[in-house]
């Protein structure tokens, strides 16, 4: 009877010490990203939150382009770039989610790229970014004048905001940010390309930088 306890008592430890087992691996599973995520100063993040507002206005001005542009071709490329930056903006508040991070900082803008406050306009905009007036008389431009205003404001957009992409594709700590970021220099470099194209056809030259 003794024995038959005994054998009871150590197949109970056993299995206690099993759940205890499976019980800290799963916690340690659930830290260790945790551990590993990046941190609030980190390139990562605020690659994350400095692309997403840089992408946001690029929505808004692709959505101008969508309802007014005066050609199809117009209204296909805004289109085309309105989903994909909202989608990329989805992916990037995403990794913020699961960073445990917020989307908002108290951080200065560009202060994660090296140099990053030499590189804002004088009015503290990012590179690229239209001013408010900008974009006043770009929902008020109508025809060919809009189709020009709209690639060249687009344009510059893209040619400021492709050097942060090429930053946080080298310098960014984790594998799905220097991904993303590269990904999205890809697809900002294809659109610089069409949009040249499209001044060119306009018969109208970029906007200086």
């Amino acid at each position: 009877m003794f024995g038959q306890l005994t054998a009871r008592a150590r197949l109970t430890l056993g299995v206690l010490a099993a759940v205890l087992l499976l019980a800290v691996g799963v916690s340690v599973g659930y830290l260790i990203p945790t551990l590993r995520a990046p941190g609030e100063d980190s390139v990562d993040a605020g690659f994350a939150r400095d692309m997403s507002v840089h992408h946001a206005q690029a929505v808004e001005m692709a959505m101008f382009a969508y309802r007014l542009g005066s050609t199809d071709d117009i209204r296909t490329l805004g289109y085309d770039m309105a989903t994909s930056q909202q989608w990329q903006i989805g992916q990037m508040q995403t990794w913020l989610t699961q960073w445990h991070l917020s989307p908002n900082t108290d951080n200065a803008p560009m202060s994660w790229m090296p140099d990053g406050k030499n590189a804002l306009q004088p009015d503290g905009r990012m590179p690229g970014m239209a001013s408010q007036d900008e974009l006043k008389k770009l929902k008020s431009s109508t025809g060919k004048d809009f189709d020009t205003m709209w690639c060249q404001l687009m344009l510059r957009h893209h040619l400021g905001g492709i050097h942060m992409s090429e930053t946080a594709a080298e310098k960014a700590s984790t594998t799905e940010v220097r991904d993303g970021a590269e990904k999205m220099r890809v697809s900002q470099q294809y659109d610089i390309t069409a949009l040249t194209e499209k001044l060119k056809d306009l018969g109208a030259q970029p906007l200086p930088s």
